[in-house]
């Protein structure tokens, strides 16, 4: 049994997700691991988040909870909500709730997710059993179909295209818990200690990317200064994710042109000198290919590219920063 004493909150950015919010909370609230705090950042949302979180009794609302509520049945963890008068974005937002905790481990958690009550307990006892473990996650499962997986952790392959692992199989196939390549921001669990270790100027996740591969640059960044991410298959969540299982015609042009981005941010940061040439020559057909489709079917994607070239020196210094950390290593 793990001794209790090391801090954990757990961080969640909302936007638009009244739908969503009440369900969280209240596992969170559920966990047999005493959460210090449950942080909430609302990107200005116009659909009742705000409100459906005061419900839950935060330090803006110290009255008692109204009976009936989903919460009413749950732990009194505080909930902390901070308003953000317009939307910064997931990974700005994250970075405000990391910058207001002092924890030892910091979950985050998206609103769509619901954990079972020992999640928090069993990613704790994993990452102090071994120091260098500094994100773990558990078996994320489907909402709508929980014998589906949703993510156990991320992979990236020779191309430096990142995927959630095992993605729409039988859950029963992911029962081995080990090292994963990084783990889904969806339900990560980061310690405090790799959190401040590989930190680019103040920031743990780049606040250019504004949302989307954010968790998978932080991933990569990890692994090249040497930290382990680690997946534990009896850890239990459910997730919703609603976005990534329609068609991309479906997804808001800004999403498209981020996720689309973000991918060459992260290599122009991340990937190695001495593996640079490699990566591009593997990359060649697919990258020939995606980007005759975006020309033909969805021109205004590649739009974003003004973004990269205006972020230039800032992707070059943050670059800088991290290869010469990494062969520290």
């Amino acid at each position: 049994m793990i001794m209790k004493t090391k801090k954990v909150t757990v961080h969640i950015v909302t936007y638009n997700s009244a739908g969503d919010i009440a369900g969280c909370l209240a596992a969170v609230r559920q966990q047999e691991y005493p959460v210090a705090e449950i942080l909430v950042v609302d990107n200005a949302s116009t659909d009742g988040t705000r409100e459906a979180v005061l419900v839950f009794g935060t330090e803006e609302t110290p009255e008692p909870v109204p009976d009936g509520d989903p919460s009413s049945k749950a732990s009194n963890t505080p909930v902390r909500l901070i308003s953000n008068p317009v939307n910064t974005g997931f990974a700005p937002a994250h970075n405000q709730a990391i910058a207001a905790s002092e924890a030892d481990y910091i979950l985050v958690l998206n609103p769509d997710v619901t954990l079972e009550p020992d999640y928090v307990s069993r990613l704790v006892a994993v990452m102090e059993a071994n120091p260098r473990i500094g994100s773990a996650t558990g078996k994320l499962l489907s909402k709508a179909d929980p014998n589906i997986v949703d993510s156990t952790g991320l992979v990236m392959n020779r191309m430096r295209r990142a995927f959630d692992r095992g993605m729409g199989e039988p859950a029963g196939n992911w029962t081995e818990s080990g090292e994963v390549f990084g783990v889904s921001g969806a339900a990560a669990m980061y310690s405090r200690r790799m959190i401040e270790e590989i930190s680019i100027e103040g920031e743990f996740f780049d606040g250019d990317f504004f949302a989307y591969k954010e968790d998978v640059d932080v991933a990569w960044r990890a692994r090249l200064l040497g930290w382990t991410a680690y997946y534990d298959a009896e850890a239990i969540a459910y997730h919703e994710r609603g976005w990534k299982t329609s068609g991309r015609t479906t997804r808001p042009l800004f999403i498209r042109r981020m996720s689309y981005m973000n991918r060459y941010k992260m290599l122009a940061k991340n990937e190695p000198a001495r593996s640079l040439l490699t990566t591009l020559l593997v990359s060649l057909p697919y990258e020939l290919a995606v980007h005759g489709y975006m020309l033909l079917r969805e021109p205004k994607v590649l739009t974003a590219w003004g973004s990269f070239f205006r972020q230039w020196s800032v992707l070059r210094r943050k670059r800088k920063q991290i290869q010469e950390r990494r062969k520290k290593v």
